[in-house]
């Protein structure tokens, strides 16, 4: 199948399959498609929430995109959320009295440091110890959710709270004003954070396509081996590329916080409480967007308005909302199962025109492969 086709006809089959399944809970799939597009698309209102929605979806998937060309599945992004949020959120607190032009740009390169440290322990297993990435990645997860739950419910819960049946909600005090993300389009909740993930989507991109970095990455990712032979240092292009990769996780923790209703920083115990599951979510998007920053602009989108239509397509035809989150299983089913049969076939026909290099010193043939593979965009 041609490459451009796979993730509209993935998309196709994946909502044909959730038309059977809104017909099996007896309702009208016509109807709920309609509502789920205007719940998402209909009128600047909703296109604003579903740019807001798509803000912290972006993030992620940007930096999977970096984790995953360089040979790393990043699968803490949910924890590097997290650690993102408590950093920022900490500065925050520490210093409400700086002004926003200060400020604001603060909390985001602390949240992108928190990020990329939690990211950053997973990197140094991996590269050093040989430590499977996501193994250690989700165990971060469960340390992320306890560390949060510690420091929310003790040192940063807001002591000036009435106390409920159940005693302090875990949350934090309101942040000053002054670290908001101001908003871009009066009347809705859309702020700078949806310009941050854009450039962070755009630098990305150049990073992995026009720099020595993502050639190394690339090189990496396609066949460690080759780019050791070709004197390349996977072990620090390992590393790196988690840190970058939870960066960008790290960001999208501040922009839930900085951006949220609620200037604060809350939840009900548990992971999803606070992240809504854009750590996982977010890897659904860098894969329908086929690991390319660029597209993952879309998908992102499209993504985002998947969540946000899903609530009006409930109102509508009383089908569950976690029928949209299976509709984001099939995309992703289908997009891994045709991207495989596209590249076994790019594969084979790489291993066809290697087979004029035999005469070459391995060292050479090696660094050969790898300036013929990273030098495609794949």
């Amino acid at each position: 199948m041609v490459g451009w086709a796979v993730l509209p006809v993935s998309a196709l089959a994946a909502l044909a399959i959730g038309a059977v399944l809104i017909l099996a809970f007896g309702a009208n799939p016509i109807t709920g498609y309609r509502a789920l597009l205007n719940g998402a698309f209909g009128g600047s209102y909703a296109l604003a929430s579903t740019a807001q929605k798509a803000t912290p979806l972006l993030l992620v998937a940007a930096g999977t995109c970096v984790a995953v060309r360089a040979n790393v599945w990043n699968i803490g992004g949910e924890g590097q959320i997290v650690a993102g949020a408590l950093a920022s959120t900490a500065t925050a607190l520490a210093l409400p009295g700086l002004p926003g032009w200060l400020l604001v740009p603060l909390v985001l390169v602390v949240a992108a440091a928190g990020g990329a440290l939690w990211a950053g322990v997973a990197g140094v297993f991996k590269a050093y110890f040989n430590v499977n990435e996501i193994l250690s990645t989700i165990m971060l997860n469960l340390v992320a959710v306890q560390v949060m739950n510690y420091l929310l419910s003790g040192p940063m819960v807001n002591r000036s709270q009435s106390f409920s049946v159940t005693g302090l909600i875990p949350q934090t005090r309101l942040l000053s004003s002054r670290s908001w993300l101001p908003t871009l389009v009066p009347g809705t909740q859309l702020n700078l954070g949806v310009l941050v993930a854009l450039a962070v989507a755009a630098a990305v991109y150049v990073l992995l396509w026009h720099s020595g970095f993502g050639f190394r990455a690339r090189a990496v990712g396609l066949s460690p081996e080759a780019a050791a032979y070709a004197g390349m240092s996977v072990r620090r292009t390992t590393v790196n590329a988690m840190l970058l990769s939870g960066a960008a996780c790290g960001l999208a923790g501040a922009v839930l916080v900085f951006g949220s209703i609620s200037h604060r920083m809350v939840t009900d115990g548990s992971l999803t409480g606070f992240t809504g599951n854009d750590g996982f979510n977010g890897i659904v998007v860098a894969l329908f967007g086929g690991l390319n920053p660029a597209w993952s602009v879309v998908s992102a989108f499209l993504f985002g308005g998947l969540l946000v239509g899903g609530t009006a397509m409930q109102g509508a035809t009383g089908v569950p909302t976690d029928l949209v989150t299976t509709i984001e299983g099939l995309v992703v089913v289908f997009v891994v199962s045709m991207d495989f049969l596209r590249t076994g076939a790019r594969l084979r026909q790489e291993v066809t025109e290697r087979g004029g290099d035999g005469d070459l010193p391995a060292r050479a043939r090696s660094r050969s492969l790898v300036l013929r593979l990273a030098r495609a965009r794949v």
